[in-house]
């Protein structure tokens, strides 16, 4: 179906709204979206409604036609972008937008895909640029997201009036929010517009190694919000600032100011940008991340992992460490499987004799680890009842390993006609036909000979900004490469669809929607100290779906009854990664891990189709007192923990306010803490034994 182009094009779409307006030259102006109409929007001046583009795209030897800084306004020829046609389609998803376009100098025809999904209100934008000349264009930067106008309404001044969410992310601490006023950022409303200009983005091939690729900005005096996720693996860029007293927001993969990425576009060639989505949210960021969840969920491939949720166990956290013998093995697997453990994976190190660091990259078994084979071991797991898994990091090789000096140069990343070596690893190139067969093979081995069911797929580098071999640049290299894994895993999943492969990234430091659409499960992180890992379980679902957050449990050997029961709520709202020294722990510690293993199977089926909430805000490190909630329809499950605060703490349910509530300790079943419901005032006050401690409730009657 095409629409004819008119004036003034207005969408409303499960509830959003968008207003467009076409010019009587074709010119397109994306003037607002929202939760609710905004038809003040027609009334603004001319000089201000041409400022308002669909779309941002930079090319080389064209003019950057604005007073703009860093800022990755005023570009052309996305200025020069004249409308051809609108195509409005269904698809299996919602309806779907598309937006032709053309540039008469350059001759770069320019789509702009608007995906809408049925029942949310999210939309999924990306950009496509043909090169209908005969003249190559060299591009330099290209939208995915680009909106101007953002969250209008309100009396207050705007230093004021807009809070920006920013989730932190790193190795240790991953998925911290905190929340700014542009002003604490340094983006005053001095003039109509600003050179200044909030940018964050991520370099390389973790996409998350300081920020989530995901923010949130606010209007506090209208309550509308929205929220965006870039939804690439490898480098990315979004920047806010003001034009025409109005906010704006971009978004995009990687530029080339920002990651030395740069595309010749020949005559003939598309280049497509990597998708980004935007939630639009009008009751603050817990609306806006539980629609993300929804939209997460209808994005993923669908699999059996996450809607099964079976418990694992993994040895390394607090546990063997990276030393896995036959040995140390064996008394750990009858542990896992008497406390109820599904899948037991073997965790790094079986590869190696000793040091197994810089020698990774063939991938066969110890034989001084495992004298009789590791097939033994797998086996042995096998006869437990769990499924079998091993760990990988098969997008390396170390500089130790033998492999590495054998096969063919353009296997690795280089730069400068030097191999990329980071960490003591070089990055293999998922482009290269030899490293597809590599790593097919490698997969092939660990399903069909040794019946491996699951792998953690780890990743312990950053390769940088790309690589030279076959690419206009190092970051079209890499976003070469980046695209040439996501087919490989596709491939992976059609030959052996229920294989699980969880994605890590030295924790949590590729946790991207380009890979969690794909995997079924996500690990959060490596940190080994439960009592700041409860904080970083506690906000994980901000950042993937419960069911694909794998939060580490490690109860101590020399532990006590408190440790090992904040161990086990960390975990029971998400996806249960048991580890620690359980053959040795003592028998009521044991009995704790089993009943919290227990319970979860009774309630995981329902956590895969809840909502998350947080009833004290997001959680951060320092805080007194965390709370994490799932909504499942008909009950909400609440995990609370005492960090250092008082003994008290009053949880606001403000949406059940004047609701009789029935609410019991589910986890640990000894009704050992003390709570009461306020329905008047719409609090439940608890109170917790001791300082770093937790309890899991459930409440009934919503």
């Amino acid at each position: 179906m095409f629409l004819q182009p008119t004036q003034w094009l207005e969408i409303e779409e499960n509830g959003i709204h968008i207003l467009i307006e076409i010019t009587e030259d074709q010119d397109v102006r994306l003037l607002y979206i929202g939760t609710h109409a905004y038809p003040e929007a027609k009334q603004w001046s001319e000089k201000k409604r041409a400022k308002f583009r669909m779309v941002e795209i930079q090319a080389s030897g064209e003019n950057h036609d604005d007073h703009h800084g860093s800022k990755h306004t005023g570009t052309l020829p996305a200025k020069r972008l004249r409308l051809q046609q609108i195509e409005d389609m269904p698809t299996d998803k919602g309806r779907k937008l598309v937006f032709q376009m053309i540039d008469v100098k350059t001759d770069l025809e320019v789509e702009v895909h608007i995906q809408f999904y049925n029942q949310i209100p999210v939309i999924r934008c990306w950009t496509t640029i043909t090169n209908k000349g005969n003249q190559s264009v060299g591009l330099e930067y290209v939208s995915s997201f680009a909106y101007t106008g953002l969250l209008p309404g309100g009396k207050q001044p705007r230093d004021q009036r807009y809070q920006l969410s920013i989730p932190h992310n790193t190795w240790y601490g991953e998925v911290q929010w905190q929340h700014y006023t542009l002003a604490q950022l340094g983006l005053h409303h001095v003039n109509e517009f600003s050179m200044k200009r909030l940018s964050y983005q991520s370099t390389g091939t973790w996409s998350s190694s300081q920020y989530l690729p995901l923010a949130y900005i606010e209007n506090k005096e209208t309550g509308s919000g929205l929220a965006w996720q870039i939804e690439h693996n490898g480098s990315w860029h979004w920047e806010i600032s003001d034009m025409v007293d109005m906010l704006y927001i971009q978004a995009s993969g990687p530029t080339e100011q920002e990651h030395q990425w740069w595309k010749n576009l020949q005559p003939g060639m598309s280049f497509t940008s990597v998708p980004v989505s935007v939630a639009l949210s009008a009751k603050g960021i817990d609306q806006a991340l539980a629609i993300l969840t929804d939209y997460r969920r209808v994005i993923r491939r669908p699999n059996k992992d996450n809607q099964q949720l079976p418990v694992i166990f993994n040895d390394y956290m607090n546990c063997l460490f990276g030393e896995p013998t036959t040995e140390a093995l064996l008394p750990l697997i009858d542990a896992a499987a008497e406390i109820g453990c599904e899948y037991y994976c073997i965790d790094c190190g079986w590869y190696s004799d000793g040091y197994w660091w810089d020698g990774v990259g063939e991938w066969l078994p110890s034989q001084a680890r495992f004298p009789n084979g590791i097939e033994e071991v797998l086996a042995y797991i096998r006869q437990k009842g769990m499924v079998p898994g091993l760990w990988l990091e098969l997008e390396v090789m170390g500089v130790a390993c033998q492999l590495a000096d054998q096969v063919p140069a353009e296997w690795f990343f280089t730069r400068h006609g030097h191999r990329v070596i980071d960490h003591a690893r070089y990055q293999l190139d998922f482009r290269h036909p030899g490293v597809i067969e590599h790593a097919d093979r490698v997969i092939n081995r660990l399903v069909n000979e040794y019946k491996v069911g699951y792998i953690k797929m780890d990743y312990n580098i950053n390769a940088g900004v790309g690589t030279e071999w076959q690419a206009d640049s190092f970051g079209d290299g890499l976003l070469q490469h980046n695209q040439a894994y996501l087919k490989w895993l596709d491939q992976i999943w059609l030959q052996y669809p229920d294989l699980v492969i969880e994605n890590c990234g030295s924790g949590g430091l590729r946790m991207d929607y380009a890979l969690l659409s794909r995997h079924s499960i996500q690990s959060t992180s490596d940190q080994t100290d439960y009592r700041k890992n409860a904080v970083i379980a506690a906000a994980s679902a901000s950042a993937v779906t419960p069911e694909q957050a794998a939060v580490w449990s490690y109860p101590l050997r020399d532990g006590h009854s408190e440790e090992v029961i904040m161990n086990m709520v960390n975990t029971l709202l998400l996806r249960i990664h048991q580890s620690g020294h359980i053959a040795e722990i003592q028998a009521d510690h044991i009995a704790f891990i089993r009943e919290a293993i227990t319970y979860y199977k009774t309630i995981r089926q329902q956590l895969a189709q809840g909502q998350p909430f947080w009833p004290l805000g997001l959680p951060s490190f320092g805080d007194d007192w965390l709370a994490f909630a799932m909504n499942c329809d008909k009950v909400i499950y609440l995990a609370v923990w005492r960090m250092t605060g008082e003994p008290v703490q009053s949880i606001p349910l403000s949406d059940w306010t004047n609701k009789q509530l029935h609410i019991k300790q589910a986890y640990p079943a000894v009704q050992d803490s003390t709570f009461e419901w306020n329905p008047i005032t719409g609090l439940l006050s608890i109170e917790l034994p001791s300082a770093y401690s937790a309890r899991l409730y459930e409440i009934h009657g919503i």
